[in-house]
């Protein structure tokens, strides 16, 4: 092979290490400030009654006594929804918003669990204490984070 040859070869490996970098990246878009503002909800919840007088955080830690569920909520909530979303922002990588995405239906998934569990439970004494307003609303933003992670993820051509 000629030099030119060489030199057209070592062109051609970099375009094709840049196209992959490329391809490999999302573009949120508004949607980032959308998963942001739901980011920020979730961290409020955790100071909002999720059950009875428990609040997120307690729930989270196991500080109050609620059951599996709405400490597994929590904890993904935590992980995906706030940790998970943050490094996927800062990243922007792809494969971090599909895990973002199914991370994200996982939790809303949970969550619905977590709110029927505290209204049909046999752990609660009836009536029990029920789901708290902050744990609805921590559920309606992971639903949020879900939908909007779906589309990011799903949108790559």
């Amino acid at each position: 092979m000629t030099d030119n040859e060489d030199g057209f070869e070592e062109f051609r490996d970099e375009l094709r290490q840049v196209e992959h970098r490329v391809a490999s990246r999302i573009d949120p878009g508004m949607r980032a400030v959308r998963i942001a503002v739901a980011v920020l909800v979730v961290l409020v919840t955790s100071v909002l009654p999720w059950v009875g007088d428990a609040v997120g955080w307690q729930v989270l830690f196991g500080a109050a006594k609620v059951g599996l569920l709405p400490v597994l909520f929590a904890a993904f909530l935590l992980g995906v929804g706030v940790l998970g979303s943050g490094l996927t922002l800062a990243l922007r990588n792809w494969t971090l918003a599909w895990v973002c995405a199914v991370g994200g239906c996982a939790t809303a998934v949970l969550g619905m669990l977590s709110i029927w569990t505290q209204q049909t439970g046999k752990s609660n004494k009836v009536p029990g204490p029920g789901p708290g307003f902050g744990l609805v609303i921590a559920e309606l933003a992971a639903i949020a984070l879900a939908v909007m992670w779906v589309k990011i993820a799903s949108s790559r051509r």
